[in-house]
């Protein structure tokens, strides 16, 4: 399987890595665990478990470095500035990692993201924010709602346009039609260990698919059993099931 690498600079936080799989097929755009690297993905199995959709020229990965411990992660910081730490990564993977893809997969359908816990949050988030480059969102077991990790201080417009719970009610007109037309959400959670406590992965999947059902935005909550848990060998099975319907 074709595996390339490449660092790409980022204003603010140093240089982040990008690791391609594959060599032909839909752009899948992966974001790491909590403050995770580009490997992850690979090191934990995920690439393995959808092999035969890269080896197949059905899907190329492009995983990407998480900068949390810049931002989400380092809980010294009132969740405002970490919202705003959190622009300079949504930034990036908007000026210099979309463009790269675009070029390196030119013609094709837009860009599927998705990514387990934190991970997730970032491909849903970046699905609703603009589904004109990400139609197809999946996260894996996430919370969706940044104001539920150990928030504290002043909160602002930074943490509010960072925050799916807050910014899809706040949703209407010309701009919800918009997003109606382009999203697609899908939620994955798990009834098992860690997907209640600590992480509210569970709790937060209904709380964003309420929200998603009543803003009429195309979504679906697919919540697996109570043997299911937050961790890589359910994720792996999760993600084998779900991608192929989108490539």
């Amino acid at each position: 399987m074709e595996r390339v690498q490449v660092d790409l600079d980022t204003e603010g936080a140093g240089r982040g890595t990008v690791i391609r799989y594959g060599h032909w097929g839909r752009p899948v755009l992966v974001f790491p665990s909590e403050a995770g690297r580009a490997w992850d993905f690979e090191n934990n199995g995920m690439v393995d478990a959808v092999r035969d959709l890269v080896e197949g020229g059905r899907v190329k990965l492009y995983c990407v470095d998480a900068f949390d411990h810049l931002s989400w992660s380092d809980n010294s910081l009132p969740t405002e500035e970490r919202a705003r730490r959190h622009g300079t990564y949504e930034k990036w993977i908007l000026e210099t990692v979309v463009p790269r893809i675009d070029e390196d997969s030119p013609g094709h359908a837009g860009i599927v993201t998705t990514g387990c816990s934190m991970g997730a949050f970032h491909a849903v988030n970046f699905g609703l924010k603009r589904p004109d480059l990400f139609p197809v969102a999946i996260g894996l077991s996430g919370n969706y709602d940044p104001t539920s990790w150990h928030c504290w201080g002043d909160l602002g417009e930074a943490t509010y346009f960072a925050n799916p719970c807050a910014y899809v009610p706040g949703m209407e007109d010309g701009h919800l039609d918009w997003v109606r037309a382009h999203a697609n959400i899908l939620l994955v959670v798990g009834q098992g260990a860690f997907e209640v406590h600590p992480t509210k992965s569970l709790p937060g999947a209904h709380q964003l698919a309420d929200l998603l059902a009543q803003k009429h935005i195309p979504h679906e909550l697919d919540v697996w059993g109570h043997d299911s848990a937050h961790d890589w060998p359910w994720w792996r099975k999760q993600l084998a099931h779900h991608l192929p319907r989108f490539c």
